[in-house]
């Protein structure tokens, strides 16, 4: 016996009933309403440890656009729309009129950890890092890591949303972690064995 309904539910990949969260199905992308972009499905990875086995592609974040879309895995996009409303949005306040947009540095890509060749692969190539290098305000001022880091209002607001992402996040680097993030916040939902690694 054949059931026309459950298939045509797994083709659009709306939630039935079965354990796939990343639909629209249970309220939003990854059954979280907070979460506006597009299901992916599975993308293959260019080196061993690498690919996402249930990707999205987000757009938005709380009502927050992103300059680009991300592509992550369902944890990650929940734990970075936390992120937004527990650190981003209340970093800010209600200056410019809030957050418009932030500036997407870095999301996917298969590669070896700060592209070293004999590391191992990065978060990024996991689905599970997305990077920030700035945040647009509703009025068009626009903060930067790289400008504004340790420089007056905005710098202030940048720290504590640097802080406020140790905890959803298990890495979290910016300047002062090293030459390479002197321009962006790296975030990523790995784990590690001795606890949150926030530089």
């Amino acid at each position: 016996m054949r059931f026309p309904a459950l298939a045509a539910c797994a083709v659009l990949l709306v939630a039935c009933g079965g354990d796939d969260d990343r639909s629209s199905g249970r309220g939003g992308l990854c059954g979280d309403p907070r979460l506006q972009g597009e299901v992916v499905g599975r993308v293959p990875g260019e080196l061993p440890g690498c690919g996402i086995p249930d990707a999205v592609r987000l757009t938005a974040v709380s009502g927050v656009t992103l300059s680009q879309g991300a592509l992550v895995d369902c944890p990650t996009a929940r734990k970075f729309a936390d992120w937004v409303d527990r650190g981003a949005k209340p970093a800010v306040g209600g200056r410019g009129g809030g957050i418009e947009r932030l500036q997407i540095a870095a999301h996917y890509s298969c590669r070896r950890r700060n592209h070293r060749p004999d590391a191992p692969v990065s978060e990024h190539g996991k689905g599970k890092a997305i990077d920030i290098s700035g945040i647009t305000l509703e009025n068009g001022e626009t903060m930067t890591v790289l400008d504004d880091w340790g420089r007056g209002g905005f710098g202030r607001a940048l720290k504590r949303m640097h802080g406020a992402a140790c905890g959803p996040f298990g890495t979290v680097l910016g300047p002062g972690s090293d030459a390479l993030h002197r321009d962006h916040f790296h975030f990523d939902t790995a784990r590690h064995g001795n606890g949150l690694y926030c530089r």
